[in-house]
């Protein structure tokens, strides 16, 4: 059943419910494990930041779409405007599929189908609430992609009109929508991790020999570009 056919009842519902599978038979060690799966969009921890996804720091009971300075879709933002907030019920029927609980999210991951995984990775998620516990002080973040790049190289500011323009090659594999079938996704992310992934294939850091050919085609700025095009290319240029 997709979002769209939920009550605002049936959610709010599913938002009180009172299941505490992930705290009583989750195990938060392997839950960190598992967040590895996550961690190319998503941090957690100190200092963690909105990525490519929101950072995750205090997300139980918080209202969803609540993480300030981080973009929706508008299909999470429809969820929010009706009630739809996380807690154990909500974030294992969202791991599970996403797409099952809030329909046009762009969030590419495509689900958890075991429950023993999702107890333990909601488990890890809820050791950086602040109900029962508050975030460790050495807690480890994870950036999207590791690779140094210049700082002069990440302070070019890119033309996302000239990113448009550039975008054909990008787009017949990538879809603008942000759905993920069988490719990865790269609509919305900060500008500073495309640009980053990017180089890392140019540098030959990253071995994908298509996206290492594509990436060394393109200019600093024309890599600029392309990573404003693709940052907010669900507003108009």
């Amino acid at each position: 059943m997709v979002f769209q056919r939920l009550t605002a009842f049936a959610l709010i519902g599913l938002t009180t419910a009172t299941q505490v599978g992930a705290e009583a038979g989750g195990d938060p060690t392997r839950g960190e494990a598992l967040f590895r799966q996550c961690s190319g969009c998503h941090q957690i921890g100190e200092g963690a930041e909105n990525r490519i996804g929101p950072q995750l720091n205090h997300i139980f009971d918080r209202a969803a779409g609540a993480v300030e300075g981080f973009r929706y879709s508008n299909g999470l933002s429809r969820a929010a405007a009706v009630g739809l907030a996380w807690n154990y019920d909500t974030l294992d029927a969202f791991i599970e599929n996403p797409r099952t609980l809030v329909s046009n999210t762009r969030m590419s991951f495509r689900g958890m189908p075991d429950q023993q995984d999702r107890d333990d990775l909601v488990a890890y998620l809820r050791v950086f609430s602040d109900s029962p516990m508050n975030i460790p002080e050495a807690a480890p973040t994870a950036r999207a992609v590791d690779h140094a790049v210049a700082p002069e190289v990440l302070a070019v500011v890119g033309d996302p009109a000239y990113g448009e323009y550039l975008s054909g090659e990008c787009t017949s594999c990538h879809q603008k929508s942000g759905a993920s079938d069988g490719i990865p996704s790269i609509t919305n992310w900060r500008a500073e991790d495309f640009v980053i992934a990017m180089h890392a294939y140019k540098d030959g850091v990253r071995a994908h020999p298509v996206m290492q050919m594509m990436a060394g085609r393109l200019s600093t700025e024309e890599i600029a570009a392309l990573a404003a095009y693709f940052e907010r290319i669900d507003q108009k240029v």
